[in-house]
């Protein structure tokens, strides 16, 4: 059978020397491995897909090792893997948009067509109006720029104080530069391409918005990977497992990104790490 897992070898404990004196492991460099998870044989030679539950799969009629799906045909074959998994656990609701009450935007793609959306910019004072001064134990007279608060002392500041030199236009560069950053993984997150996929199945076909990923409740140890994971080792595992992707690099933008992009579709929520 054709598969897409990477066999990894694992060392256990450190290394011994000609002299027979234990060598340390390198902890700093030591990265854990990613659990992967043997999808079923195939009965006909197709690509058999896995949901990120790591147990429901499907055979992919006609679909053969290196090839690729259109977009619509890998949405049907995520709509029939969610069907397959409802039947399965009739008791459950997976849900597949984001929670009453959160205000969206609409926003396009890659390709200028409608996508899921961002969360909308807090509201805004009418154009010409200053925001309304707020009192603040610290600092008397607190400002909002979008939605940013900014403070103004009203004692001159020492030299050399780094955080007093802050002022709104700061505050709209970062807010802008992050924005950009979240609005890159929301490409991601709609790319099969961009995830590095193999099959042509990207997040948001399971994951419409980024729903029911609760970056909330990280860190949480997760049955998947065996152990306790963080939110970007979960999107590692999805990469690897229903994308068929390859491994990202800590340091790589993609992957940043798609963090950065589920976390800012939770805006507001109340982080509960460890919760199911």
């Amino acid at each position: 059978m054709h598969r897409y897992q990477v066999a990894l070898l694992l060392a256990a404990g450190g290394l011994v020397s000609s002299a027979g004196m234990a060598i340390a492991p390198r902890v700093l460099n030591a990265q854990q491995p990613v659990a992967h998870h043997p999808v079923p044989a195939t009965k006909n030679g197709n690509v058999v897909v896995m949901l990120c539950d790591g147990k429901t799969s499907l055979e992919i009629k006609g679909l053969k090792p290196g090839h690729t799906m259109t977009h619509d045909q890998a949405t049907a074959v995520a709509r029939q893997l969610m069907q397959k998994w409802q039947r399965a656990h009739p008791g459950e609701l997976w849900q597949m948009a984001q929670e009453e009450g959160t205000q969206m935007r609409p926003t396009t793609t890659e390709q200028g067509n409608p996508s899921p959306n961002l969360p909308s910019a807090p509201n805004q004072p009418p154009s010409g109006e200053a925001p309304n001064p707020v009192p603040h134990p610290a600092n008397p007279v607190q400002e909002q720029v979008q939605g940013v608060p900014v403070h103004r002392q009203a004692q001159p500041q020492q030299q050399g104080d780094t955080y007093a030199s802050f002022n709104q236009r700061d505050f709209r560069v970062w807010q802008a530069e992050t924005q950009k950053f979240v609005e890159y993984g929301k490409r991601v997150f709609h790319s099969d391409k961009l995830l590095g996929g193999t099959i042509g199945v990207s997040c948001d076909m399971c994951h419409p918005d980024a729903a029911n990923t609760h970056p909330e409740t990280y860190p949480k140890y997760q049955v998947q990977l065996q152990r306790v994971a963080l939110l970007r080792d979960m999107i590692e595992w999805c990469i690897e497992n229903p994308v068929k992707g390859a491994t990202m690099s800590p340091n790589d933008p993609r992957l940043r990104a798609l963090e950065a992009y589920i976390l800012a579709q939770r805006k507001g929520v109340p982080l509960n790490y460890g919760k199911h």
